[in-house]
């Protein structure tokens, strides 16, 4: 048996929806676990020569963490990972590789495992809820901790939305850096004023495009996290300028920009590479063969 799970890209917080907005992105991470191939684990595409090939390797970790937590036992397979997610960008690499493990390791036990269930595992190995949902239901989701535990509300994105990821190619941020610019507290004002943006940016991604330059601010987050990766940081600042809807990705250094019809970005120039992504609908797919 082959069980092949496809995952989307995500782009989390929205600028002001800090852990608990999140858009899935048409840009997909494969992962096949086949139960008759040689024992091993392949990687191809971006970022293979960095991810590992053992019982390191994030998916393989997963599937097998998950197999243990039910109670299951798998036989010895081959997992073969094809990468096109751009690794510590902001855009959800990791979070594909644990929704594509817990998913695979359902199938491969036939646990029948709800979504809720799927969104609950996958949040407790990858620990952000905004991207796990998005990478798991597509579309725009809002991820919340509930009294029975993680749950996550998928909304409709508008069909103007024109999402243009722009990574920097000489600028990475680590998540655990990311977290780590944080403040443990802020003002009461900053607080207030990143709840009405988040309110307001769910307004601008479903129904009224036209609000996001102004949806997409935040107090919170971005501006602790931007001075990580100046190139984005200078970038950032100068579309703001422009009037161009932007917010950083994830926890970055990858920015997110929406484009308005007849008014595409300028170029960029060569340190960045321009990602022109639909968003995706369809989220974490799985197939048997």
């Amino acid at each position: 048996m082959r069980v092949t799970v496809s995952v989307p890209a995500t782009a989390a917080n929205l600028g002001p929806g800090f852990d608990c907005l999140a858009l899935a992105l048409d840009l997909r991470n494969e992962f096949t676990v086949d139960l008759e191939g040689e024992p091993g684990v392949e990687v191809e595409g971006e970022g293979a020569e960095e991810l590992p090939r053992d019982g390191t390797n994030l998916v393989f970790r997963t599937v097998s963490a998950v197999a243990q937590g039910l109670g299951g036992k798998l036989p010895p397979f081959r997992l073969t990972c094809r990468t096109r997610i751009p690794l510590q960008r902001g855009l959800g690499s990791s979070a594909s590789a644990v929704v594509a493990g817990v998913l695979l390791a359902d199938r491969l036990l036939g646990a029948g495992l709800g979504r809720d269930r799927v969104l609950e595992l996958a949040v407790d190995l990858e620990g952000h809820p905004d991207n796990v949902a998005a990478a798991l239901h597509g579309g725009l989701v809002v991820a919340y901790l509930s009294r029975a535990g993680w749950r996550a509300e998928r909304l409709e994105p508008s069909p103007e939305l024109r999402p243009a990821v722009l990574v920097p190619l000489a600028e990475r941020v680590s998540t655990v850096d990311a977290r780590r610019a944080l403040p443990a507290a802020v003002p009461l004002a900053d607080a207030a004023y990143t709840l009405s943006r988040t309110a307001l940016a769910v307004l601008a991604l479903t129904s009224r495009p036209h609000l996001l330059a102004e949806a997409l601010d935040d107090r919170l987050h971005q501006p602790y996290r931007l001075p990580l990766a100046p190139a984005a940081r200078a970038l950032f600042h100068e579309l703001r300028e422009e009037g161009v809807p932007v917010c950083v990705a994830g926890s970055g250094p990858s920015l997110l920009a929406f484009e308005a019809e007849g008014r595409p970005l300028r170029p960029l120039g060569p340190g960045w590479r321009a990602l022109r992504l639909p968003v995706d609908r369809a989220g974490a797919v799985v197939a048997v063969s």
